[in-house]
């Protein structure tokens, strides 16, 4: 790989790699490891070095689906180290341990007033690139990070002592904590989370924390074994129990307070709204696929029940979500222990395979250029 020097102001002796490897979206389920230029940056602008990424479901939506057009380089899960810094940056300099956010609201448009700021059209340009239209680039070993996210809070610096795969979370659980927290749960209240993948299970963590009672509904015995690591110690086998008879016999017959669905079958929504109270709540949190739906209207008219959903994530919580993440890897909330698979980016493709076919003992699949990277 052909090497040479930056040339920029403060920049001296830092060699950085004139091409990269990357796993390029070329069309619907073809992925292909290449060769591309490493991305140029401008005033205002960080190159971060990829440390680690995580592959998210909705990478994998916008892989299997076509949603979007090819070729483009996915992955937002990121963190990594700033290798190069723009004319204007004051903020971060080589060297910087940093995790780094995909897109962020402007803050004073009509969404982001009225607190939804996943509608906000700033918030809809990603602002993170290895080359091509951009979309992420965390499958790959460098990205472009843009000026708007560096100066809007998007790029947040990782202390010593904490890894780049904690720091990694930070992105996603900022979404499942945005959603959390429009449940306004209650200590005296019961909460029924379907699905203990890596999103279910830090819903499930998280309502926890509110000091709710929560339940954990999962197919695989493997994902409660998880889950009970993180104080969630009321599974129940979804392979074998009846979930809304269950949730009724816990709560004298009423039905749960709350049900978080974070799974993408819709079929489940049917189930959700079963299993909670007249009165309770409904939040869809991976319904990301336009598509048709069974509900009872009743169930929403005469029950009282409210169907609501959450989406991607809000700044007006990252300050907890950095205390959460950065913070808590000292004080027991290990974010790294739902990692099960580390793949080297040469191996991206066999990582997006298995991240595509979940199995019992696969949670949060990372991908790191420099194998072992993700875990300094």
């Amino acid at each position: 790989m052909a090497i040479e020097t930056a040339k920029a102001e403060g920049l001296t002796g830092i060699e950085i790699p004139t091409t990269m490897r990357a796993a390029v979206y070329r069309g619907v389920n073809d992925v292909r490891l290449e060769t591309v230029p490493v991305p140029e940056i401008g005033a205002g602008e960080l190159l971060v070095k990829i440390a680690t990424c995580g592959i998210c479901g909705t990478d994998l939506k916008k892989i299997h689906m076509g949603s979007h057009s090819a070729p483009r380089i996915f992955g937002h899960e990121m963190a990594g180290t700033v290798v190069r810094v723009g004319a204007g940056v004051t903020n971060f300099k080589l060297g910087d341990r940093v995790m780094v956010f995909h897109h962020v609201p402007c803050g004073t448009c009509y969404y982001c007033r009225k607190h939804v700021p996943a509608q906000c059209e700033v918030y809809k340009r990603t602002g993170t690139t290895a080359g091509l239209e951009p979309s992420g680039g965390g499958f790959s070993e460098y990205i472009r990070v843009m000026d708007w996210i560096v100066a809007n809070r998007g790029v947040i610096r990782i202390p010593d002592g904490v890894p780049f795969e904690q720091a990694a979370f930070m992105e996603p659980l900022n979404t499942v904590l945005k959603g959390t927290k429009q449940l306004n749960l209650a200590a005296d209240e019961t909460v029924l989370v379907i699905g203990q993948g890596p999103i279910g299970l830090m819903h499930a963590a998280l309502a926890q924390r509110t000091g709710a009672r929560v339940f954990t509904s999962d197919l695989f015995p493997e994902r409660h074994a998880i889950a009970a690591r993180f104080g969630l110690h009321n599974p129940i086998d979804a392979a074998e129990e009846d979930v809304v008879q269950r949730m009724k016999a816990e709560t004298e017959g009423r039905g749960a307070d709350a049900v978080i669905v974070a799974v993408g079958g819709n079929a489940l929504i049917r189930t959700a709204m079963d299993a909670a109270r007249p009165g309770g709540k409904v939040m869809l949190f991976a319904q990301t696929q336009h598509g048709e739906a069974t509900i009872d209207p009743a169930a929403v008219c005469m029950d009282e029940k409210t169907l609501l959903g959450s989406y991607s994530s809000t700044f007006t919580i990252l300050d907890e979500v950095i205390d959460l993440v950065l913070g808590g890897y000292r004080n027991g909330f290990d974010l790294t222990q739902l990692i099960s698979h580390r793949f080297p980016l040469d191996r991206a493709v066999e990582a997006i395979e298995i991240a595509s076919h979940p199995q019992p003992d696969s949670m949060k699949i990372m991908i790191e250029p420099v194998p072992g990277a993700g875990a300094r």
